[in-house]
């Protein structure tokens, strides 16, 4: 998840290797901007605003692994607006990337290198309209 001005926030999941970005599903009547929300501050430690849903993506048209069965991954830009960055219960890592440092452990079955670039393009330019499959 970019979060404008600080770069892209990446976590490791407690008992993964790999990295990936908060993230989770939705709780019952909860919307997807409250989710997000909650998983960046379970996970990361951080107050954030939505600024943006910029993509829509079915998982199994952007070339993760092959998985039992479909999901839908929604991708928002986020501003933060307080808290502290550190990991949580459900993380063992959190740090902020650069768009030319993303990193090489990341957990391909959750996120793809094109998939983070284009979320740089996002933050970048609030005027791109939001990708879908």
């Amino acid at each position: 998840m970019p979060v404008a001005s600080r770069g892209y926030l990446l976590n490791k999941p407690a008992m993964r290797r790999r990295k990936s970005m908060p993230g989770g599903w939705a709780d019952v009547n909860q919307s997807p901007s409250e989710s997000v929300i909650r998983e960046v501050r379970e996970e990361a430690g951080l107050e954030v605003t939505v600024r943006k849903l910029a993509a829509v993506y079915d998982r199994t048209r952007q070339g993760h692994p092959p998985h039992p069965f479909s999901v839908y991954r929604l991708f928002f830009i986020c501003d933060v607006v307080g808290g502290a960055l550190n990991s949580g219960l459900e993380t063992s890592e959190v740090a902020f990337f650069g768009e030319n440092e993303i990193p090489k452990d990341l957990s391909v079955e959750r996120i793809l290198p094109h998939q983070i670039r284009r979320m740089f393009e996002h933050a970048r330019n609030k005027n791109l309209p939001t990708d879908f499959d």
